[in-house]
């Protein structure tokens, strides 16, 4: 069965860094575009980034475009989330997710994943 663990959460101060890890297993992710999503409490769950299946198209929320980076390692069916100069507008559970193989292209919209993993926590403090 499909499976996305996401890990790297945690607590950081206003300007700070973090990096979300997710774990693909299952099946292969090789020929899927995987993105990132964040749901603050009481709020929807939205778009943070996404990337296809080579790695070499990337697309971002505008509210994290130059903070933050997405990339993946297809050799080890992983996905990251490099995030820098955090600010407590991040603070929300972020989540993994896989499109369906076969879809290689990312994505920003919620109803196109179909594997997410549990969530982690990121709390920015001021």
């Amino acid at each position: 069965q499909a499976q996305l663990v996401e890990s790297g959460g945690g607590l950081v101060q206003a300007g700070g860094s973090l990096r979300l890890s997710c774990a693909a297993s299952g099946r292969s992710f090789r020929n899927s575009a995987m993105g990132w999503f964040r749901q603050a409490p009481g709020k929807d769950r939205n778009f943070v980034a996404t990337i296809n299946w080579s790695g070499d198209s990337t697309k971002y929320a505008d509210s994290v475009s130059g903070r933050f980076t997405i990339s993946r390692d297809n050799t080890k069916n992983m996905v990251f989330l490099q995030m820098n100069s955090l600010r407590p507008e991040d603070t929300a559970v972020y989540y993994c997710a896989a499109r369906r193989a076969g879809y290689g292209s990312g994505s920003s919209m919620v109803s196109d994943y179909g594997v997410w993993g549990q969530g982690t926590q990121v709390t920015v403090s001021s």
